[in-house]
């Protein structure tokens, strides 16, 4: 770790960018945060619906989230946690059927008793595999089928692949069932005996704010409205940044935006790094959220089987009390989709028209007048696509420009991604990065392992 106090920016307000800034600054570097959208948070970012203000995509946090959850107490705000049993749904045949407790899944309908000891045997398996690497070899299909049985894999999990992955799910390996399932199962391998789901008082709006106050006394710079245009060498050493505003240099520079986007800032990359950031498969978003009246169902999550225009329903109301929400109920409605789906040009209205037709046909109660606010975000690049020997093909967070690391969600290998994981990269990234040159001797493996 050098000994030197340098000057450092990072390019992304997110949780990732947040928390990255938060150990430079700790390290005694001098730290700016520049964030190109007018809010902080990234993916984790609030807005404002209705006349609530709330989170712009779901979040939750889980009991076995230690690292989510040292990082809150960090911020003073683990008071502000409430933790709550969640039940989850199926909507299969045009039913809703609850899949939340063991008798549930003994009576659940849609499988025979064979299905489903062999779809219980195909998650205790994948609970207990330790080797998630050797997985990368095997397609997720052909794992699951070997598994489950044809029937279990065609009825439950292509639809639930599908949602989630689009055809990509044709090239995704069977590590990102066990990076799936492993979460949920955290909990119980370490002594509880049911995994809580945690939402925190305000939103993440209140850990966002605390957030900034607890780097701006850390003598972290922070600023908004600052999309980079490009990013390079700079003339007398370090790292050149273009802003609206001119130019900015930096001893050490950490951008955390997709790969794509890093490519377009950084032409200096070599073909070799182009070619790494660009071969990587992404998987978008276009989630709307609703606020209504009352709540939809019982179930935080439901699972559609069915064909549908949105990847599940998402029911904050039946985890998170009312008094956060007025009163009323907040839903989400996620469509996980390919960065050149033609759903992201669609209009609000036109999404609207579908995504409510789908929704009165599924709840036979449920009226468009019971919604009080409707509003769609899109974001093109979430997370990778984890395809076969995936980690094998990671982008280095080094790169050949002195002093510039990208870092993003596609270093999230053993896992899905979530703000724990994300917090976790943070951490890894920063200890990367301090390491500055001798960085190319540390295995990216050995850091995700640890």
């Amino acid at each position: 770790m050098p000994s030197q106090k340098q000057n450092w920016c990072v390019l992304g307000g997110g949780m990732l960018g947040l928390t990255v800034a938060l150990r430079l600054a700790e390290a005694g570097h001098r730290v700016t945060v520049k964030e190109a959208a007018s809010v902080l948070g990234g993916l984790a970012s609030p807005w404002k619906l209705g006349d609530i203000v709330w989170d712009r995509h779901y979040h939750v946090t889980l009991l076995s989230d230690s690292r989510a959850r040292k990082l809150i107490a960090e911020l003073g705000l683990e008071d502000q946690m409430v933790w709550k049993r969640s039940f989850t749904g199926f909507y299969t045949g045009g039913r809703h059927i609850s899949m939340s407790s063991s008798l549930d899944f003994l009576l659940f309908p849609a499988l025979g008793l064979v299905d489903k000891f062999r779809l219980g045997l195909t998650i205790f398996a994948a609970s207990r595999i330790q080797d998630w690497k050797a997985m990368e070899s095997e397609p997720v299909e052909d794992w699951l089928r070997r598994w489950s049985g044809n029937k279990t894999f065609e009825k439950i999990w292509l639809p639930l692949l599908r949602a989630k992955l689009g055809e990509g799910y044709k090239n995704t390996s069977a590590a990102f069932i066990w990076a799936t399932i492993n979460r949920l199962y955290a909990a119980r391998r370490s002594g509880l005996k049911t995994e809580l789901f945690g939402y925190m008082r305000g939103g993440y709006a209140q850990l966002l704010d605390r957030f900034k106050v607890k780097l701006e006394a850390t003598g972290v710079t922070i600023a908004c409205n600052q999309p980079a245009k490009r990013i390079g060498r700079a003339a007398n050493g370090g790292v050149a940044i273009e802003f609206a505003g001119g130019v900015e240099t930096f001893d050490r520079v950490v951008a955390t935006m997709p790969s794509p986007l890093a490519v377009e800032l950084c032409p200096e990359l070599t073909p070799g790094e182009k070619m790494d950031h660009l071969s990587v498969q992404y998987q978008g978003i276009v989630c709307a959220s609703l606020l209504l009246q009352g709540p939809l169902s019982k179930y935080y999550v439901t699972n559609i089987t069915d064909p549908a225009p949105f990847t599940g329903v998402i029911d904050m109301s039946a985890l998170v009390d009312s008094s956060e929400f007025g009163g009323k109920a907040l839903v989400y409605l996620p469509k996980y989709v390919a960065p050149n789906d033609p759903l992201f040009a669609e209009s609000d209205a036109s999404i609207r028209e579908s995504f409510l037709g789908a929704l009165s046909k599924m709840y036979p109660g449920f009226q468009a007048d019971q919604v009080l606010a409707f509003q769609v975000s899109r974001v093109r690049q979430v997370f990778p696509v984890p395809t076969l020997h995936y980690s094998e093909s990671v982008p280095s967070m080094k790169t050949s420009i002195p002093g510039l690391f990208l870092v993003n969600s596609t270093h999230i290998v053993n896992a899905t991604l979530n703000v724990n994981e994300t917090v976790s990269l943070a951490e890894r990234a920063t200890e990367i990065c301090l390491a500055g040159e001798s960085a190319a001797a540390v295995p990216l493996l050995e850091t995700i392992n640890a």
